[in-house]
């Protein structure tokens, strides 16, 4: 018996090695992909920021709360403080009176997109930030609602320009490749974040 335990043993070793080996590629591939994915994105968010303007300036209505904002948010390249904080303040979630600090890309994106369909109106916005207990709330009650969704970490608004088609809009976002993009069209709004590349909706 203790003979053949030892072959059973000495057998088990080069099939336990195999799927080792193979975790171990997968892990790697994983890996892989999570750093190609980041590269792409970072090259993105580099080549919009190349484009940026030394001073930038946002125009906000939220549609839920009536604010509206219009207001330089970088200076001499640099971001404004003051400027960013009203901007976070607008963009909070307006169900909880939460604010975060907003991506900076994210506004950055936003300032692009604005200046890509040459638009004069201000961006008006259906969700900016949303507080983890709003986005499980929302999730619960629709399957179009991410549980791990980038509004929770202030990356994602969903918006749209009352002086543009909403397919322009959504063109123009995709174009600027600087993140997610989704297009809602029977609710007249489109989802943009500063996550990886992607696109999805009709």
């Amino acid at each position: 018996m203790a003979g053949d335990r030892s072959q059973r043993t000495a057998c088990g070793k080069p099939d336990t090695r195999r799927r080792f080996l193979s975790r171990a590629a997968k892990v790697a591939a994983f890996g892989t992909v999570i750093s190609t994915l980041a590269v792409a994105r970072a090259l993105a968010a580099r080549r919009l920021i190349e484009t940026m303007p030394p001073e930038r300036d946002l125009a906000l209505v939220s549609l839920h709360t009536g604010e509206r904002l219009s207001i330089t948010y970088a200076r001499a390249g640099s971001y404004v403080p003051e400027a960013l904080h009203e901007i976070d303040h607008v963009l909070r979630d307006w169900r909880t009176g939460e604010a975060v600090a907003m991506d900076r890309d994210l506004l950055d994106l936003l300032f692009a997109l604005r200046r890509k369909v040459a638009s004069m109106a201000p961006l008006e916005i259906i969700s900016g930030y949303r507080s983890p207990k709003t986005n499980a709330q929302l999730s619960a009650e629709s399957g179009g609602v991410a549980k791990r969704s980038l509004h929770m970490r202030g990356m994602a608004v969903d918006v749209r320009l009352p002086d543009r088609e909403l397919a322009l809009l959504h063109r123009a976002a995709r174009e600027l490749e600087a993140g997610g993009v989704g297009l809602y069209s029977k609710s007249g709004f489109i989802h943009v974040d500063t996550g990886r590349v992607r696109y999805w909706g009709t």
